[in-house]
C-alpha cells in the first residue's frame, strides 16, 4: 500500500475523463467505505500512538511518520459508531485535506477500484442532514459509502469562514446586482463555508451540488440570454470530487462550449496534493485554490470579476 501513488502522468490520464479511483476500506464490520485515492499518501498498519493531554475524543493519539507528527482520527467513531478495538492490528490511511495532513485509524484495508463518477450518486435524502456521507457508489453488487471527510475534519476542527474587512472592501470594479456567482460542491459543509466567504461581496450566489446541476444551469441560462453566459454568470466556483460529474469534466465541458469559455472556473478543493497543477492545466480552469482559506477565495473571485470589465 506504501506505492498507492503512481506517477503524475499516469494519473492525469483521467482528469476530464469523469474517472476516479477509490480505496475501500473497513470500519466496524463488513460495510465497505470510499476514499478518493488522490487523497491518499500512504496506507500502513497502525504505528505506536502518542496520547496527548485534552485532545479531541475523536483523535486515539498522534503519531511521527516520515518526520512529521500527525494526529490519528478513528474514524468509525468520527462517523458515530463505536471505537475501533484492537488498535495494534489496525491500520492508518495517511490523507492530505484542506491543507493538512491526517491520519484516519480504519479496521482494515480491501482494495483499489477504479470507476466512473456517473456511478457515483449523493446520499438518499432519507440519510438526513446528520449523516457523514457525501456519495455513494455500487461494488460487487454492495453499496460503497464514500465519507464527506470534510464535515469530519470540520467537526474536529473547524474552518474560520471570515473574510477580513481589507478583502470585503476591495473595490470590484463591475454592476453587482447584473451577475451571478456560480457555487458547486457536493458536501454541504463547503457550500456553507463558500456561501459565509462570499456573502461578502453581496452579488448573488448560486449554489449546486455536482457538475451536471451547474452544467445544466449553464446551458440553461445560455438558452435564456441566446448567447454567452460570461456577461450574467462570470465566475464559477467548484469542487474536483463530485457525484455524477466532477469538477475536472465539468471545467473541459464549459472551456469547450462556445456560450461556457469565457467563465473563469476557480477549483476550489480538499485535493491538495502533488498532482492537481497538472490536472487544472490539463482542462484549462483559471484558478485553482486549495480549501479552505476565505480571504484567498474572496480574492480569487474579486480578480476574476474585475478581469469582465478587462
Amino acid at each position: 500500500m506504501a506505492s498507492i501513488l503512481d506517477s503524475v502522468n499516469q494519473r492525469t490520464q483521467m482528469v476530464g475523463q469523469n474517472r476516479l479511483e477509490l480505496l475501500l476500506f473497513y470500519l466496524n464490520g463488513k460495510q465497505r467505505f470510499g476514499i478518493n485515492v488522490f487523497k491518499v499518501r500512504e496506507v500502513l498498519p497502525c504505528p505506536k500512538l502518542t496520547a496527548m493531554p485534552h485532545r479531541n475524543p475523536l483523535i486515539c493519539g498522534v503519531a511521527h511518520i516520515r518526520g512529521q507528527t500527525i494526529s490519528i482520527i478513528d474514524l468509525s467513531m468520527a462517523t458515530g459508531g463505536r471505537a475501533l478495538t484492537d488498535i495494534q492490528n489496525r491500520f492508518v490511511v495517511i490523507s492530505e485535506y484542506n491543507r493538512t495532513i491526517q491520519g484516519f485509524l480504519v479496521e482494515g484495508v480491501d482494495r483499489i477500484i477504479n470507476t466512473n463518477w456517473e456511478n457515483v450518486m449523493p446520499p438518499p435524502k432519507g440519510t438526513g442532514r446528520d449523516a457523514y456521507l457525501t456519495a455513494i457508489t455500487k461494488v460487487d453488487d454492495e453499496l460503497i459509502e464514500i465519507i464527506d471527510v470534510e464535515r469530519i475534519l470540520a467537526d474536529i476542527m473547524p474552518a474560520n469562514t471570515d473574510v477580513s474587512d481589507e478583502v470585503a472592501n476591495a473595490a470590484i470594479n463591475v454592476k453587482k446586482e447584473d451577475l451571478t456567482i456560480l457555487i458547486t460542491d457536493d458536501s454541504s459543509v463547503a457550500r456553507n463555508q463558500i456561501k459565509r466567504a462570499l456573502q461578502t461581496l453581496d452579488i448573488k450566489l448560486e449554489v449546486k451540488k455536482n457538475g451536471k446541476e451547474a452544467l445544466d444551469y449553464l446551458k440553461e441560462k445560455a438558452k435564456e440570454v441566446g448567447g454567452s453566459v460570461h456577461p450574467h454568470v462570470p465566475v464559477l466556483v467548484s469542487d474536483v470530487e463530485m457525484p455524477v460529474m466532477d469538477g475536472y469534466t465539468l471545467t473541459a465541458e464549459i472551456k469547450a462550449d462556445p456560450n461556457l469559455s469565457d467563465i473563469h472556473v476557480i477549483l476550489h478543493t480538499s485535493l491538495s496534493g502533488v498532482f492537481n497543477q497538472a490536472m487544472v492545466k490539463k482542462v484549462g480552469a483559471d484558478d485553482f485554490i486549495a480549501k479552505f482559506h476565505p480571504d484567498e477565495l474572496a480574492t480569487a473571485v474579486q480578480k476574476w470579476l474585475n478581469a469582465v470589465v478587462d
